[in-house]
């Protein structure tokens, strides 16, 4: 899922590197690299191959996961523990063993743990050609599924916009819940699970991992007048597709953009800002805080050409940014904040090592870290104290103080989520959208290594910390509310609209003559 981790003290991981890495140069970190044999996807694991790795998934889980009981109780959680278990009595594929992972997952309601493919399975998927797939793509919420692409390019029924009301004799309803099983989230959050299976292909993938491929789909939807209608539609089959489409053309090499080019357009992808000098609006995508991006310079870069604009009302839009470095989400906020603040009201780890310790991802450095800037507290937790006592301050230069509005659904996760938080009750900040894919109050996080699980090479994240984000905000398992709510509608899909950044603009434009008014 598209979920990324905090970063704590970037510098305190390099600085414990540099000082250890002269002494520690023969250490081998832990993890095994595939082998030269083939790999065969219809390989099946043994009952006691794969019995093996689930106590592994399940005792590393208990020992260092600091939210396993936070949204679920451990009763409960046991009684998912042992279902999944009672599962495994027969021989598996790799797929088959994911699958029931994924439920037992699913049930921890922390978006941040998730279950990953082999390094095997990974290469395999990356030289073999794609094969038959689920034809649609859907838009999906609480009161619909419509079509947002239709792979069969030749069918002018299912088109965009189309209400989909049953799949195979399954209804809408029923499919949604049972993929619901199968989606992590922060807590309770539903509006990140709609948005999950509206992500493109991923309700196709999920359809296809729990229900199968059919060579024909009977597909019941709504026609223009709201009538229900039946249709039968192929599975996608990309090998004639590909072959109908007659000789592939190159463009000259003068034509081609330059690897500069083609950089800054990777980059605009991710962070871009748009100004209208006219009526001094500007607009700021945001896909992600993640290293990498030149973050740092695009905020300073774009907050000095808002002053010198003289920009007086700002968007951004964080819809699909599904968080990453926290340091770039505390820089931009420092633009925008107007009192001093905090990055969250806790942070800790439940221990350092445990007997499980040998299959989690860098699990050296991870223990060091925890050994050396965190404290044991009365309750046995390792706290990271410098974000509960450290106050960052806004920005004096190019310091934004207009009217933002910042845009919100339920692929907005993690370090997202802190920025969102943090300027809610800003007065001149006004989220709008949806509710925050990320947890208000807080989510498990910040380091994530992986777990290799030996006998299958299956692997899961694993967040060893539990952050706190704002103690005052409900513990009811929920994102971050918009002030203003923005929500789909089925004449917008089928429009393609950006109802969200419409529902901005007229908030602007209120504002606007509010203060001619004035």
């Amino acid at each position: 899922m598209g979920s990324s981790e905090h970063d704590p003290v970037a510098g305190s991981m390099k600085t414990i590197r540099g000082i250890l890495i002269c002494l520690v140069t023969a250490v081998t970190l832990t993890g095994c690299g595939v082998g030269k044999m083939s790999f065969s996807p219809a390989k099946k694991y043994a009952p006691e191959q794969l019995q093996k790795d689930y106590v592994i998934y399940r005792k590393t889980l208990e020992a260092h996961h600091p939210g396993l009981y936070w949204y679920t109780g451990k009763d409960s959680m046991d009684h998912y523990f042992d279902q999944g278990r009672a599962r495994l009595n027969d021989s598996l594929t790799e797929p088959q063993f994911r699958k029931i992972l994924t439920w037992v997952t699913a049930k921890i309601n922390c978006g941040h743990t998730a279950i990953r493919s082999s390094k095997a399975w990974n290469k395999y998927n990356d030289t073999t050609r794609l094969g038959k797939m689920f034809p649609l793509s859907m838009k999906v919420w609480e009161d619909a599924m419509v079509v947002t692409a239709n792979l069969n390019r030749r069918d002018t029924v299912l088109k965009r916009g189309t209400v989909i009301t049953k799949i195979n004799g399954r209804t809408k309803e029923a499919i949604v819940d049972t993929m619901f099983d199968y989606v992590s989230t922060d807590g309770y959050n539903a509006t990140h699970k709609y948005q999950t299976l509206s992500n493109r292909g991923f309700f196709g993938s999920l359809y296809t991992n729990l229900f199968g491929l059919y060579d024909k789909y009977e597909v019941e939807y709504k026609d223009s007048t709201g009538r229900l209608r039946s249709i039968v539609v192929p599975v996608y089959n990309p090998a004639p597709d590909t072959a109908g489409r007659g000789t592939r053309t190159f463009r000259s090499s003068a034509t081609q953009p330059s690897p500069k080019e083609q950089r800054e357009t990777r980059l605009n992808n991710v962070r871009l800002l748009r100004i209208d000098t006219v009526n001094r609006t500007a607009m700021m995508d945001l896909g992600s805080f993640s290293k990498g991006y030149g973050l740092r310079r695009f905020f300073h870069n774009s907050f000095r050409a808002l002053k010198r604009n003289q920009i007086t009302h700002l968007i951004i839009d964080i819809r699909s940014n599904g968080g990453g470095s926290v340091t770039n989400s505390t820089i931009i906020t420092r633009y925008i904040a107007d009192h001093p603040f905090r990055i969250a009201d806790s942070l800790y780890a439940i221990r350092k090592g445990s007997p499980w310790q040998g299959y989690i991802q860098n699990h050296f450095w991870n223990k060091l870290f925890i050994a050396i800037f965190t404290g044991k507290r009365k309750d046995g937790f390792y706290h990271f104290g410098y974000f509960k006592r450290h106050y960052f301050r806004p920005k004096k230069k190019n310091h934004f103080g207009g009217k933002v509005y910042i845009l919100t659904g339920g692929n907005s996760f993690s370090a997202s989520t802190l920025f969102a938080s943090a300027l809610i009750k800003q007065d001149n900040v006004t989220v709008v959208g949806e509710e925050t894919g990320g947890g208000a109050y807080g989510n498990s996080a910040w380091l994530i290594p992986d777990v290799r699980l030996p006998e299958t090479g299956v692997r899961f994240r694993l967040p060893l910390f539990r952050l706190v984000i704002d103690k005052t905000f409900p513990k009811n398992g929920k994102g971050v509310q918009p002030e203003i709510a923005s929500l789909p509608t089925v004449e917008d899909i089928r429009r393609n609209i950006d109802f969200k950044v419409l529902k901005a603009m007229e908030l602007i434009k209120a504002d606007k003559e509010k203060n001619k008014s004035n």
